[in-house]
């Protein structure tokens, strides 16, 4: 965050180092993967909602890479993966899913969002200075 400050960011958006805690409602599968050698290789892609989002690749982002222009728009793509990624879940075939994780994921260390909060606040305290 600091970093992106620096740089002139107005703002950042954080939203894989907290779908990566405990606490938030991402499965246990897809916490553990965000803590992963897997969560290097990311693709953007639009085949979970309909709108261009980051997740980290898998069979199934594979397969449809590059097909963007044949998949449902937003939200009628989701509507029609979401039976699909609960069946693959259901059945523990984790590599029919695409999970979401940014370009962050490889360098996540916090489990917690209370501790990743305040590593954030202190980075900020400490750049402000």
């Amino acid at each position: 965050m600091a970093a992106a400050l620096t740089l002139g960011a107005e703002g950042v958006q954080i939203g894989t180092a907290f779908l990566a805690t405990e606490e938030s409602g991402a499965s246990e599968y897809h916490r553990n993967l965000l803590h992963s050698d897997a969560a290097r290789y990311t693709t953007l892609t639009k085949v979970s909602t309909g709108r261009l989002g980051r997740g980290i690749r898998s069979r199934y982002t594979e397969t449809l890479a590059g097909r963007n222009d044949q998949l449902l728009p937003f939200p009628l793509q989701n509507q029609f993966v979401v039976p699909l990624r609960k069946a693959a879940a259901d059945k523990q075939q984790y590599d029919l899913i695409m999970f979401w994780g940014g370009q962050i994921a490889p360098v996540l260390k916090h489990t917690s969002a209370k501790k990743l909060f305040e590593s954030i606040v202190g980075e900020v305290q400490g750049f402000l200075k």
